[in-house]
């Protein structure tokens, strides 16, 4: 194929700008001019830190506990393994890029299991009686770390590198050529941009927010190494961001995880994710997500 002609360098340079050290943007901020609720009076919202999140309240996602704090939410980190009593007191349960104790440490295959099977039961169980999870596993190695879960709602989710074909610095995803789909959830927005992530395909019933046209899935077997012999495929049928109902609860998958913070990378503190100029929709985006999973129907 073409693109790999120049995928090694591409990635390269993506690796140098993603996997530089990467802060919180303490500056970023999104008018919220009508919260949903009264300070503090929202549902409750589990940010998951049990399972070596790369993305944590105090850490990556310190943006996006901030914009669901304007918005009226309780964040809380968890640092609990899941269990039916652990749960109950949640209402919506947020997983950021979970990884396994051996990916903790070196981004290489195989990647394990981030949960246990009764962890994935107990999740399993809990949507199922209402409970709503934001499952949110990015590139390799952390989709890998969420195969099994994401198994359980019907997601088949690729351990794999999402790759634009079009060589872009990032991801856009439009509503005019129909990358970004018409749904609840994308009311109100005609742009979406993400940060190289990773790809899935959705059960039937299932709605799909993010479409990837025009990308090649890569599955290398170390993190940002790419040659001519690594394994590829098409992208079409698979996506980045979608959503479902699942019993009483509801699911929301997104194959990307930059595009929910607000961060600053390398010795030029670059912005990748809501603060980046052309992702000044993703915040409404995230609110978006929150406000279908925390309603009744």
């Amino acid at each position: 194929m073409q693109q790999k002609h120049f995928l090694p360098a591409l990635f390269a340079l993506f690796a140098g700008l993603l996997t530089a050290q990467q802060v919180p943007d303490t500056t970023f901020a999104y008018p919220v001019a009508q919260p949903r609720f009264a300070a503090g009076s929202g549902p409750a919202v589990w940010l998951d830190e049990a399972h070596f999140n790369f993305h944590t309240l105090a850490g990556r996602y310190a943006s996006f506990g901030k914009l669901l704090r304007q918005d009226g939410y309780q964040l809380t980190s968890n640092r609990l393994p899941f269990t039916p009593a652990n749960l109950a007191d949640c209402h919506i349960l947020v997983i950021a890029n979970a990884l396994d104790s051996t990916s903790n440490t070196a981004w290489v295959l195989p990647n394990r299991s981030a949960f246990s099977p009764a962890e994935i039961q107990a999740v399993r169980d809990w949507v199922f009686g209402g409970g709503r999870l934001f499952l949110i596993a990015d590139h390799m190695p952390f989709a890998g770390s969420a195969q099994d879960l994401a198994r359980a709602f019907g997601v088949e989710m690729l351990n794999c590198f999402a790759s634009d074909n079009r060589s872009r610095a990032c991801e856009r995803f439009f509503r005019s050529n129909n990358t970004l789909l018409d749904n609840e959830i994308t009311r109100g927005i005609d742009t979406v941009v993400t940060f190289t992530g990773s790809a899935f395909k959705l059960p039937k019933g299932a709605q799909p927010v993010l479409a990837l046209h025009h990308y090649t899935l890569l599955s290398p077997q170390v993190a940002w190494q790419f040659t001519e012999t690594t394994p590829h495929r098409d992208s079409r049928g698979w996506y980045q961001l979608g959503y479902l109902r699942y019993g009483k609860g509801k699911v929301v998958v997104s194959g990307e995880a930059a595009m929910f913070s607000a961060q600053l990378t390398g010795p030029n503190r670059n912005p990748v994710g809501m603060n980046q100029p052309e992702a000044r929709q993703n915040p409404k985006l995230l609110l978006n997500i929150l406000h279908w999973l925390d309603e009744k129907q």
